[in-house]
């Protein structure tokens, strides 16, 4: 992912010499070529979205496209913050190496899990958590809209209030293939071994707001987005409301930066009259420049 970017803009190839440099290692390798396995590994997934993400943002900022707020889904919020100039690119790819580490490591592999709950309402899916808990974490995770919720928590919690929702009306139930079970609150050791290094990062205010992932709110001040960014690592991912907020402001256009469509697709069931473009590779330019021009 990102080498079509990088082959096409000196920009994005120095972005992706500054990921390899930053980490000390050829993030831009493993972008680009692979191995999948190592790719999917959460401390490396991070980072490399970081990387594309910013890779991208830089280039449309390059030919004047720049954002009035910005919002990013779960490590999103990273290249959001790095949109608005909250904290540098360099320690943004070092933090949220760690982050995936830290979240790796307070679930050992196979106790956690995720689930898409699809076609139930965010009420009737929070009933089938705590229905489903038996003294056992689990809870929506991903509030993404249109029918659509994820949970996580212990594995076999996370069965069971699939099974639960099941019969309490989802359409389908898939589980995901994820290394820990991230935003529910078997992630507290993670955040807790985060936190001091995130509140230690030189940070600035961001240029513009950024919509946070915890409480739908624009964080315009560096305190604020820190703490936000915080709380998100055991908070779920409120994506629904942060679009509803945007909206609220009133954004019509939104563009989605970096690997893959999946937050395009959700922003036009959330927000129907708005116009929304993903920009990910170099084919994606002209109608990027197009919907924000019209």
């Amino acid at each position: 992912m990102g080498r079509a970017l990088a082959d096409a803009y000196p920009i994005c190839r120095e972005t992706f010499a500054e990921a390899d440099a930053a980490l000390g290692e050829p993030l831009s390798r493993l972008c680009f070529e692979g191995p999948e396995d190592r790719l999917m590994l959460t401390e490396n997934t991070q980072p490399a979205i970081l990387a594309v993400s910013t890779a991208a943002c830089r280039l449309l900022e390059s030919r004047g496209l720049t954002p009035s707020y910005v919002a990013g889904h779960s490590v999103g919020e990273y290249s959001a913050n790095v949109a608005a100039g909250t904290f540098g690119f360099d320690d943004a790819l070092r933090i949220v190496r760690r982050r995936g580490r830290y979240m790796q490591e307070a679930v050992p592999v196979g106790e956690g899990a995720m689930a898409a709950v699809l076609g139930l309402d965010a009420e009737k899916v929070a009933q089938a958590c705590a229905e489903s808990a038996e003294g056992e974490v689990v809870s929506p995770a991903n509030l993404n809209g249109a029918g659509q919720v994820v949970i996580a928590g212990a594995r076999d919690a996370v069965r069971r209030a699939g099974e639960r929702a099941r019969a309490l009306g989802a359409r389908r139930v898939v589980a995901l293939p994820v290394s820990a079970p991230f935003h529910c609150a078997l992630m507290k050791p993670a955040e807790e071994r985060l936190a001091p290094e995130l509140r230690a990062l030189s940070a600035r205010n961001p240029r513009v707001p950024v919509i946070a992932n915890v409480d739908a709110e624009p964080k315009r001040d560096r305190d604020a987005a820190i703490e936000a960014l915080v709380q998100q690592v055991s908070a779920p991912v409120r994506w629904e409301a942060v679009v509803g907020r945007l909206a609220s402001e009133g954004v019509t256009t939104y563009v989605e930066v970096g690997p893959g469509t999946v937050l395009s697709g959700l922003v036009r069931k959330i927000h129907r009259e708005a116009t929304c473009v993903s920009f990910g590779s170099p084919d994606d330019l002209a109608a990027v420049e197009s919907a924000i021009n019209v």
